[in-house]
């Protein structure tokens, strides 16, 4: 099939114009016809992808006015908005209000946050269970701290460490739990890093961060969460102690009893809050604090 260009989109023509003379094929989709093609504004997305991979666009490049896109696909400026505002969520653009050089939408790439945020919404749904989300950790995690006890040693090697202790000592001062909770995960993602795989790296990341908001909640209802924390501190020293000494069978069982006591823990916590606090219609109530239904 030959390669489609931007240039198939003219300025005026639908998504559905653009596809109107090519052979009918039920079975397949063409390179060029947007994946959803019910919605307007996927041509800004399928199009934004496809320069993406050809090279034609780069993270750091500016994108054109929405005035300018909405002329070229022959679409609505609401429709370009919307397309923009799913390439933000997705963490591929963002963008500034105003006029000048630093107004409009810049292309960057922050595949963390953009999962991070997909994964806590349907755990927050219980459509993926918090348990799955442990033994996706485990298998994960476990290989990733075996691969990162056999990285050789390098100024990178170190300075990784290096940020992995900083953390570290934060979590030994007085801080907030909400502080405790993201130096935690900022040490593991310094550790993960060691492996040298960066998708590996970044679903990880996504998981401690997607479950952050669960084990804040569980806290409360734990018994001791100050020795909570002290054990906690125990055993992320044993892990970097173990990757640090390249002990890559100590680092991958230390990771796995790490996760594994914590979650029990917070498991037991987590059924504590629901017994103290039934679901209740949460909209309901918060419409009736705010005075909206009169009693």
């Amino acid at each position: 099939m030959p390669q489609t260009s931007q240039d198939d989109l003219r300025p005026g023509a639908s998504p559905s114009d653009a596809t109107a003379s090519k052979p009918v094929q039920p079975a397949r989709l063409h390179a060029h016809e947007p994946i959803l093609k019910d919605r307007s504004y996927s041509i800004v997305l399928e199009t934004f992808e496809r320069r993406l991979r050809l090279g034609e666009l780069r993270v750091g490049d500016k994108l054109p006015s929405e005035r300018e896109l909405a002329a070229r696909y022959g679409i609505s400026r609401p429709s370009v908005r919307e397309g923009l505002r799913v390439l933000n969520a997705l963490g591929l653009i963002r963008s500034s209000t105003g006029s000048g050089p630093k107004s409009g939408a810049i292309i960057i790439s922050e595949p963390s946050d953009a999962l991070s945020w997909a994964l806590r919404m349907h755990i927050a749904t219980r459509s993926l269970p918090v348990k799955d989300v442990v033994s996706t950790r485990l298998l994960l995690e476990g290989p990733a701290a075996r691969a990162a006890a056999a990285a050789p040693d390098s100024p990178e090697r170190e300075a990784a460490l290096e940020r992995a202790r900083v953390h570290l000592t934060e979590m030994d001062e007085q801080i907030s739990d909400e502080r405790f909770h993201f130096c935690d995960t900022r040490f593991h993602y310094e550790l993960s890093k060691l492996g040298g795989n960066i998708v590996l790296d970044t679903v990880i990341d996504s998981l401690h961060m997607a479950t952050m908001s669960y084990v804040q909640e569980a806290v409360p209802f734990l018994k001791d969460w100050e020795a909570v924390k002290r054990t906690l501190q125990e055993q992320h020293y044993g892990i970097i102690e173990a990757i640090t000494s390249h002990d890559e069978q100590a680092a991958y069982e230390r990771v796995c009893e790490h996760i594994t006591w914590f979650y029990s823990l917070s498991d037991r916590a987590a059924e504590e809050r629901a017994r103290q606090h039934p679901a209740r219609d949460i909209l309901h109530e918060d419409l009736c604090h705010e005075g909206v239904h009169d009693s």
